[in-house]
């Protein structure tokens, strides 16, 4: 029997909301007495890697305050970002998928954030000799990291000088000291364009840094939303109602009113430290150590018993690559169909990829080059172009998510000498470890067609893989071999 889907659920406003209906859905734990030095890095790299598992958070953590906490995990399942996003939690993983990706192609409506004089950020408010970052139990999320890291599921609010737009990204930030944070921003990212371009005045950049807020606007600000768009309007659109933001005292910059921990300062380009290394997504320590711009804290806002919001990046596939899969696949998926190619079925941007160094997509063919056209364009649009390796282009008879498929369609459908292209010198970064390290910058591409060659498809092989309809026949009456479903009771 067909499960029966809810319809879209609310989104929670902020992060305790949040945890509430986490907890609900039975995928919360709370773990006492692990310490920041190793214990909640372990534990959060054996959560990210195994699914399914659940959130978790992290408290009682020794040499800290009680009550100051670190949630680990916490968009490591299809519940959950359903949750986040309002979609139903009880879909499957494919109906989810799909049902994100019909969003985002028919357009997310911008909602501008609210301004507003107050919130509960400002229970606690540290100026002068008061300021210390040290306070909040940063953990060392990886076995040889340079340091602790407050900021893996945050967020960092900067402003263009010049067109005047907000920006919300998600780059790692190091604790240096009580007043001092280390953050990387890779070239091309948002964030970095704003900084050059303060710095190309001489000036200082003003930063707010959220180190705890609303998984949504986390989502929002680590996926490519579209130049010019602030996320709290893309963010806002996603749940129906505006973010209440708070000018910042210190930057004039907007924050969320209901954010655990904000932090204010300027980042001189003049002022530098050496930052990392620190374990990256694609599973190495890529971008070593090097000198990187210093911010330097002028104000710290914390709500009671704060909430660190941890999401480092582990050996793929792990919870951090999960989540981008699902985002990111559906932004891939939107950049094709804006671009007028037909016939897109299924995009997925694989987890074992760190949800960019392998991409596949199917289609229905509908001319000849048509797969060329579309493994081309995904590794060309903005979603599939940063330090991408692989785009994989598969008949709409495999199904995306199911790697083993693709990789099945690769070795029975392409031709090496035939169905391989290379794009040269193409957007990578630092991160990527194949790159020399004096030519960092530039990658290349391979645009894998594993379709039936359009020539002679009608004459290829059928395939023996089982139509949508007698799969899902064999699942409803012999799923619980295999653990889905229940068994059926005995007629005897």
């Amino acid at each position: 029997m067909a499960t029966t889907i809810r319809t879209e659920t609310k989104t929670p406003t902020d992060l305790r909301e949040w945890l509430k209906k986490v907890d609900e859905i039975g995928e919360l734990q709370v773990v006492t007495g692990a310490n920041a030095e190793e214990d909640i890095g372990m534990a959060t790299e054996l959560l990210g890697r195994t699914r399914p598992s659940k959130a978790t958070i992290f408290d009682e953590i020794p040499g800290y305050k009680k009550g100051f906490r670190v949630l680990s995990n916490g968009l490591g399942s299809f519940a959950r970002i359903a949750l986040t996003l309002g979609l139903p939690i009880d879909a499957s993983p494919h109906e989810l998928v799909k049902r994100w990706q019909e969003r985002v192609r028919k357009g997310i409506p911008t909602i501008a954030a609210e301004v507003t004089k107050d919130g509960p950020v400002f229970e606690n408010v540290l100026r002068g000799d008061q300021i210390d970052c040290t306070i909040f139990p940063a953990p060392k999320f990886h076995e040889f990291d340079g340091g602790r890291y407050l900021g893996t599921g945050s967020f960092d609010i900067t402003i263009d000088p010049d067109e005047n737009w907000v920006n919300l990204g998600t780059y790692r930030v190091m604790v240096h000291d009580k007043t001092r944070l280390g953050f990387y921003i890779s070239p091309g990212k948002h964030g970095r364009q704003h900084r050059d371009k303060w710095f190309a005045r001489g000036q200082k950049m003003p930063v707010a840094f959220v180190a705890g807020g609303d998984p949504l606007l986390f989502l929002a600000a680590c996926t490519e939303i579209p130049y010019g768009i602030t996320e709290y309007d893309w963010a806002g659109g996603v749940r129906g109602t505006p973010y209440r933001v708070v000018k910042g005292p210190v930057t004039g910059l907007p924050i969320p009113a209901d954010a655990e921990i904000v932090i204010e300062g300027f980042v001189d380009p003049n002022d530098k430290a050496i930052e990392g290394p620190f374990g990256e997504w694609t599973g190495y320590y890529a971008s070593g150590e090097r000198e990187e711009p210093v911010l330097r804290v002028h104000a710290i806002y914390h709500r009671n018993d704060p909430i660190i919001l941890a999401s480092p990046p582990n050996v793929p596939p792990d919870e951090q690559s999960f989540y981008r899969a699902f985002m990111r696949s559906a932004r891939l998926r939107g950049d094709l169909e804006a671009a007028s190619i037909p016939g897109i079925v299924g995009v997925w941007c694989h987890e074992v990829g760190g949800s960019r160094l392998f991409n596949a997509i199917s289609i229905n063919q509908r001319y000849a080059g048509h797969a060329r056209q579309v493994g081309h364009a995904a590794a060309s649009v903005h979603t599939g172009a940063y330090l991408g390796r692989y785009v994989v282009v598969v008949d709409d008879d495999i199904d995306v998510m199911d790697l083993e498929q693709v990789l099945w369609a690769m070795c029975t459908r392409s031709e090496p000498a035939e169905s391989i292209d290379i794009i040269p010198r193409a957007w990578s970064g630092p991160l990527d470890p194949r790159i020399h390290p004096d030519k960092k910058g530039f990658s290349s591409r391979a645009i894998i067609d594993a379709t039936r060659p359009w020539e002679w498809r009608d004459r290829f092989p059928i395939s023996q893989l089982p139509t949508p309809a007698m799969k899902q026949k064999a699942l409803d009456r012999w799923g619980w071999l295999v653990g889905k479903g229940e068994r059926p009771k005995s007629r005897g």
